[in-house]
């Protein structure tokens, strides 16, 4: 063989085995992950439409369109494209139309309909507010959403109008709600979210509701002649906030009854396919800070209500009533994994589909969601820790995984794996859960350095979900625990409400169990430990460093330093010092300052970080610079990063989220290099 020919098949081959070779995955690959949302099954259950999400690294923008699939995974095809918002698709209950809700025309959302047999859309509004969730009538003539409706604002000062021509500075702004601002929306409009219907026709949407409440998502009576809908129109609405109840709208003269009446959140009410039965979730208020969500059904008028899942120790949510009227799907989270349930009207619960999933790309949050057709398919988003949201169908106990839209990044990125770890807390033996994620190319006989990331809530659930933050910290080489302690959802009301007054504490005790636990596999570096987590898992972490030295480093994200300046500046005053407290600050200073991470500054030798949007207003920036000042006068080695125009999700952007997992690595890599 001549020697040119043998090079070049040697070059072939090398450039064969390059092809194959993986790498670990980088920072900026965030902006080529999609994930599947917002699966909506036909009512015959043959075929699926779903949203599709995606990024733009060049507009540092979230997008994403609408796909449609067969039940058996064929013809998987878009049905809108472009880099534009198209989400919340809703099947007529003909199956011939398709309502949602896109910006595709003029970056304004407006609501659509999709006809099939013409394939063709139409826009059926061109409000200045978008509108909300939408329910078609039975007849499939008719929307019914909410909408934004601005108000005059009103205010009692009396201001001097300036001369014609003056250039004054911006009058001043009078504020007297309670809630004044919201993380995410920044400063409250006047106004008040109402309940609108629309024909197919278009035209100009009538207004059913008109006083100063905001009205949840309504739905339709089997006869067209009313809606029902949650809402919380009591007069003391602004210091009972979570006191709602269903009610039934009139169509024939517009009068609202209310059709329940106990102390506490009545919620998402969905009508029986006979419209004689309304099931709906909620629970009686005890003011606790965790309180388990049941699943409830009632008679049409407002009687005979049952509680269905009383035995079960877990929030119910999304029900969905199967094709006989004889039992309600639902779905709830457990040890970290979020399930479809069904649950008769005798009240016995059985579980169908496990693996929900996949919708937080960020952090590993269990987040998932389904649709139900009417032979009983369900469409759900399937997650795991190897991929986002996917698109899986059940049927008849049978799993069909319909996408996989992230293999062409896993073909050449390599991921670390997840393993479930348990341990007893050190401080009454309560078990715990945890996952483990180790670096690519893992070798148990190597020590690595290891980070602890706490999740926020605190009333929230890690689980074995794909989360590029993790994924990120394991491609830097290093070993991370996440766990669900004392106070996680997803373990019944006393391990939720064990944190009851009573947060931060003992959950210190169930973290610091972990870090011993994952340190006993004899893998990790124990002069290389981390630890990191954001709003609770904030919390925690500044709770951490105040009462430990044995991290390196710390990064402490969107954190309450002060629980008296957090109650009093936050979003919801009423709701953090009723159901977290049990008594305003005054009222109870030592509590308030017992359970203050600032109380433990003075103990604090870590090298600390600090990182938080700067429109935060759930735990705002002022939290942030309280503990950096009181740091730099501890004469702590100490930073405070700040994310422009980011709220407390810190994902307005993509780039808000990998700047964040970028800034978090650059500290510890920082300290982790240094002697």
């Amino acid at each position: 063989m001549k020697k040119s020919i043998i090079l070049s098949l040697l070059f072939f081959w090398v450039l064969s085995v390059s092809a194959q070779e993986k790498s670990n995955l980088e920072l900026t690959d965030l902006f080529d992950m999609e994930y599947v949302s917002d699966p909506s099954i036909s009512p015959d259950g043959s075929k699926v439409v779903y949203v599709r999400n995606f990024k733009d690294i060049m507009t540092d923008r979230d997008y994403s369109n609408l796909w449609i699939v067969n039940a058996d995974g064929s013809k998987n095809r878009p049905l809108t494209q472009g880099n534009q918002r198209d989400y919340a698709p809703v099947w007529s209950h003909d199956g011939s139309k398709l309502a949602f809700l896109s910006n595709q025309q003029d970056d304004k959302v407006k609501l659509f309909v999709h006809y099939f047999d013409t394939n063709s859309s139409v826009a059926l509004t061109n409000s200045a507010n978008p509108p909300g969730s939408v329910a078609w009538s039975y007849d499939n003539q008719t929307l019914a959403f909410t909408q934004f409706v601005p108000a005059t604002p009103q205010s009692l000062l009396k201001i001097p109008s300036k001369p014609q021509g003056a250039e004054w500075n911006s009058p001043p702004i009078f504020i007297d709600e309670m809630v004044y601002r919201r993380d995410g929306a920044g400063f409250v409009k006047p106004g008040y979210r109402q309940i609108f219907t629309i024909g197919l026709s278009g035209g100009t949407a009538r207004q059913w509701t008109f006083d100063d409440h905001n009205y949840g998502s309504p739905i339709w009576s089997k006869d067209g002649n009313a809606l029902f809908f949650s809402a919380n129109l009591h007069e003391n609405a602004e210091s009972e906030p979570r006191n709602s109840e269903v009610y039934q709208l009139s169509i024939a003269d517009g009068n609202i009854n209310a059709l329940t009446d106990r102390f506490g959140p009545d919620s998402g009410p969905v009508l029986s396919p006979d419209g004689k039965k309304i099931a709906f979730t909620g629970s009686d208020d005890s003011f606790q800070g965790y309180q388990v969500t049941h699943l409830y059904v009632m008679n049409v008028d407002g009687s005979d209500v049952k509680n269905l899942t009383a035995d079960l120790d877990r929030d119910a949510g999304n029900p969905q009533w199967d094709a006989n009227g004889q039992g309600i799907y639902f779905q709830y989270d457990e040890f970290g994994d979020t399930k479809v349930g069904y649950v008769a009207l005798t009240g016995k619960i059985r579980t169908v589909v496990e693996g929900l999933g996949g919708l937080d790309l960020g952090r590993p949050y269990n987040s998932g969601t389904y649709s139900l057709s009417s032979n009983n398919r369900i469409a759900y988003t399937l997650g795991g820790p190897e991929h986002p949201a996917d698109l899986a169908i059940w049927n008849g106990g049978t799993t069909t995984r319909l996408t996989a839209l992230n293999d062409d990044i896993f073909s050449y990125r390599k991921i670390g794996k997840t393993e479930e770890l348990w341990w007893e807390s050190s401080f009454d033996g309560k078990r715990i859960q945890g996952w483990i994620v180790t670096p690519p190319d893992f070798d148990p006989n190597k020590k690595y350095p290891f980070i602890l990331e706490i999740h926020g809530g605190p009333f929230a659930m890690y689980g074995p979900s794909f989360a590029y933050e993790i994924q990120s910290y394991a491609a830097a080489g290093y070993v991370v625990l996440y766990t669900n302690p004392r106070g996680s959802t997803g373990y019944g009301q006393e391990f939720g409400n064990s944190i009851h007054h009573d947060y931060p504490n003992h959950d210190y005790e169930d973290l610091m169990s972990g870090v011993d636990a994952v340190i006993e596999k004899g893998y990790i570096d124990t002069d290389n430990l981390f630890v990191t987590g954001g709003s609770g898992g904030g919390v925690l972490t500044a709770w951490i460093v105040g009462k430990t030295d044995r991290f390196k480093a710390a990064v402490v994200a969107k954190p309450v330093i002060n629980w008296t300046s957090f109650v009093l500046h936050a979003d919801n005053p009423v709701f953090f010092s009723k159901y977290w407290f049990g008594a305003k600050p005054w009222e109870d200073i030592e509590n308030y300052w017992r359970r203050s991470p600032l109380s433990l500054v003075g103990n604090v030798t870590t090298p600390t970080m600090l990182l938080t949007g700067e429109n935060d207003y759930r735990t705002p920036i002022s939290e942030s610079e309280q503990y950096y000042a009181a740091l730099k006068l501890q004469g702590v080695e100490s930073a405070m990063v700040r994310i422009p125009n980011a709220s407390h999700g810190l994902v307005n952007r993509p780039s808000m989220l990998m700047s964040k997992s970028a800034a978090i690595l650059s500290w510890f890599n920082h300290y982790r290099d240094s002697k």
